[in-house]
């Protein structure tokens, strides 16, 4: 039987301030950076510390693996980074000189966007060789991603409602991204110009607000509910939103003075979340009158962990199945 792995995906993170120009000529693809968008960045980061990004998704990882293993697969789970160290073709070739023949490969961002998920995977079969590859395109609809996040939130819901003396709203975010990437090309569009695979539009927008939906639908006693996509980006052009920022300005114009924010396209903490919601949306709703909290991230949560696993197995039975064929 064919050695078999599984690969987690993630956007990775500089351990350092002194690494960031590096980090994000990475996220840029090598075009040139601001000084001031570097310089910003540094601060934010200097703020918080540091992102644990990279230290979390390893946990994850050994949390799948303890997970395979309870159902009597000892399959070892590799970690790659787009955007640093350990980076995907450095994994993957790990992978590859362990002798692991096939791998399911799913990538930490269950709503699937060719800026992100479609990069990764062609990081990943880009230096894959003879290493057959089962990729997961999207899990926003897994029931399992779904119950950790409404796990989190019943309970920040359940301690503000009693602080705040009624039940309180909910705001969903997502990242945003520039909406010249979800768009369906314009026809007559030359598809070898843009730099990410699939045809179409994206659905990353609906995967989005569908995850949102079903969080929401698991936790009834929540009053209300919203939807913003967050930290949208400085490059030229615009971004998908509604933007956070305006979607607190409606919120507050109605009244609401204590707000559950929760992202739901993010599974574990780092700048987006430790800057942009703990330290940015918590001071702008301050100054709305609105108490802004938000539930404890994914992180290290078991419900995510067997979420994960049960997608690798999904993968690896393909994967198995394709082989037997071959």
């Amino acid at each position: 039987m064919p050695k078999q792995a599984v690969l987690l995906l993630a956007h990775g993170t500089p351990e350092t301030v002194e690494q960031i120009p590096e980090y994000l000529r990475n996220v840029v693809s090598g075009r040139p950076v601001p000084q001031a968008l570097v310089e910003e960045i540094q601060h934010r980061y200097a703020l918080i510390g540091k992102s644990p990004l990279t230290e979390i998704t390893m946990a994850q990882a050994r949390l799948v693996e303890e997970e395979l293993a309870r159902t009597g697969q000892k399959i070892p789970v590799y970690v790659g980074m787009r955007n640093w160290r350990p980076y995907i073709p450095e994994a993957v070739r790990q992978m590859r000189t362990d002798g692991v023949e096939e791998a399911a490969v799913i990538c930490m961002a269950p709503q699937n966007s060719r800026t992100s998920v479609g990069l990764y995977r062609r990081a990943a079969e880009a230096e894959a060789g003879g290493l057959r590859i089962d990729f997961t395109e999207r899990w926003a609809e897994h029931p399992l991603l779904v119950e950790a996040f409404a796990e989190r939130l019943r309970t920040a819901v359940a301690k503000l409602s009693a602080e705040a003396g009624k039940p309180v709203p909910v705001l969903f975010t997502a990242h945003s991204v520039p909406m010249r990437t979800v768009e369906a090309p314009a026809s007559g569009e030359s598809r070898g110009q843009r730099p990410w695979p699939g045809e179409g539009a994206d659905s990353y927008e609906k995967d989005a607000r569908r995850t949102a939906e079903l969080v929401r639908a698991r936790v009834p006693e929540i009053p209300r509910s919203w939807f913003a996509f967050q930290s949208q980006g400085a490059s030229g052009g615009p971004w998908i939103g509604p933007s956070v920022e305006e979607t607190l300005d409606q919120i507050a114009g109605e009244g609401v003075r204590a707000l559950i924010l929760q992202p739901i396209g993010f599974l574990c903490d780092h700048v987006e979340i430790l800057f942009d919601v703990d330290i940015h949306f918590r001071e702008y709703a301050g100054k709305l009158n609105i108490r802004l909290e938000r539930p404890e991230s994914l992180n290290t949560s078991g419900t995510l962990a067997r979420a994960v696993a049960d997608l690798a197995r999904d993968g690896l039975r393909r994967l198995a199945v394709a082989s037997a064929k071959g």
